[in-house]
């Protein structure tokens, strides 16, 4: 049979469960608690020992007997009603009682987004704070800034992380807005109108308000969606995909410098000792976890416009062609980016700098970008500005043309001092120290730690202090 490489090759436990059979179903007899446990405090005729039966066979699932009682009734929903029914018989009766099917598939649906958002947060919140961690070690190395993948003024590596952790804040902030603002279908009935309720309880509009209010709280809500077809509102999904798309980009993003700055030699991804870069080419130490991230996240930036396709079709109160589609793009698009997260802060914990071969590369271009301050300086002493601009001018080209045309060093400087135009400056090396080629780089870095990032951190410090102890294929 099939095996999705999302579960079997790379996703977590954690996760996994969270979309698994076993939580769907277990949280559709928690959502009939639910609905039952305010139906009788409301008033309707429901014992105790209903109550208690349902409860304690929460996770006492028949799969084979509900998936025979679907394949008999070809709805899945009712199939479940049934097993549920045999180990709580008493309460068969009242199970799913003024309920459509979307009571359970929906609000489940729901929660199982609103876990999962929560789990992918402290993972996003634990990658900021390995990165951090990164920024501030090297806020002060100078190196190649690069614009159209040409060589720019300088910036350190330090900042440039600050890039990467800003595209996650970002993120952090758009995802606390989701969590936030998620609501629970609640109690709906078959179009939205709560009618079949309203006929429970005689005509009784506040106590179906009440059941309302009172499902969402014992399902751990705050709010429910204030008004819905049979469904809730497909937008929710497109919303909630766009975050994770967010996310998929920010890491895409980083992962492609990083395989950059890897075939530069500069900054690599960890790689174990016994590790294979190639079957052929022994030498080889390819970003493969930086290239994998890339992959999932290509993955993941496809989904919203499904999820949106899917919203912008519902017909009237709800068409089922959100079924099947929404079955993968759901649990797939958290799956993914799940794993996303785990090798990005893989990634992260493991960065390696190779600092000589960072300067040899910004010593290779310096002197261009040092001409400015030489020609300053000349002037500064005395010299005629048309006369050394124009005397830079030829030594630039013909270093350029030695360092592209015969592949020899960069010897501008060299020209530069040999050049009695330029003979007051006999300080030219002084001149061309990288760090005062950096600007507030190393500040912005400390700023940028200080007033953004470590609030966040010390706002969630609980979640840094979990822990997964699910093996991860990295």
């Amino acid at each position: 049979m099939y095996e999705h490489p999302l579960v079997a090759r790379y996703a977590t436990k954690e996760m996994s469960f969270i979309f698994s059979p076993a939580k769907k179903f277990s949280t559709w007899r928690k959502l009939w608690i639910a609905l039952a446990t305010a139906q009788k405090e409301l008033g309707l005729d429901i014992t105790e020992k209903q109550l208690s039966e349902m409860r304690a066979n929460i996770y006492n699932i028949d799969f084979d007997f509900a998936a025979k009682k679907e394949r008999e009734f070809r709805h899945d929903v009712m199939g479940h009603v049934h097993a549920f029914g045999e180990v709580a018989p008493t309460a068969m009766p009242i199970i799913h009682l003024g309920a459509t099917s979307c009571y359970v598939t929906d609000n489940t649906e729901l929660i199982q987004i609103k876990e999962a958002m929560i789990l992918i947060k402290r993972k996003l919140v634990q990658t900021i704070n390995i990165l951090k961690e990164f920024a501030i070690e090297y806020k002060d190395m100078p190196t190649l800034g690069f614009t159209h993948y040409q060589p720019a003024q300088l910036t350190t590596i330090g900042k440039r992380c600050t890039l990467w952790i800003q595209d996650l804040v970002f993120d952090l902030e758009r995802l606390d807005r989701e969590i936030d603002a998620l609501p629970l279908r609640g109690v709906k009935g078959t179009t939205g109108t709560q009618a079949s309720f309203l006929e429970l309880f005689n005509g009784d509009h506040e106590k179906v308000k009440a059941l309302n209010q009172r499902v969402t709280e014992l399902m751990g809500f705050q709010k429910a969606i204030p008004v819905s077809g049979q469904t809730y509102t497909r937008k929710i999904d497109y919303n909630v995909l766009s975050v994770l798309s967010g996310i998929a980009q920010s890491a895409y993003k980083m992962c492609g410098d990083i395989r950059l700055l890897s075939n530069l030699k500069e900054v690599e991804e960890p790689f174990s000792k016994t590790q294979i870069g190639s079957s052929a080419m022994a030498y080889k130490r390819n970003p493969m976890r930086s290239e994998r991230v890339t992959s999932l996240a290509r993955y993941v930036l496809s989904l919203p416009s499904a999820a949106a396709n899917t919203h912008a079709n519902q017909w009237f109160e709800r068409t089922l062609d959100d079924s099947a589609i929404r079955r993968m793009y759901l649990p797939e698009s958290f799956l993914a980016v799940d794993v996303i997260l785990n090798l990005l802060s893989n990634i992260s914990d493991g960065l390696h700098v190779w600092p000589e071969v960072v300067k040899a590369h910004v010593m290779a271009e310096l002197p261009f970008m040092a001409t400015e301050v030489i020609l300053m300086k000349g002037v500064e002493r005395g010299g005629d500005r048309q006369k050394l601009h124009e005397a830079i001018r030829v030594h630039s080209m013909d270093a350029a043309s030695v360092v592209k045309g015969e592949g020899k060093p960069n010897d501008l400087l060299k020209r530069i001092k040999n050049d009695p135009l330029f003979k007051s400056i006999h300080d030219i090396d002084s001149l061309i120290d990288p760090k005062l080629f950096v600007g507030r780089a190393p500040e912005q870095v400390t700023e940028f730690i200080n007033d953004i990032v470590d609030p966040i951190l010390q706002e969630n410090k609980e979640l840094l202090k979990m822990t997964s102890s699910d093996e991860v294929n990295i």
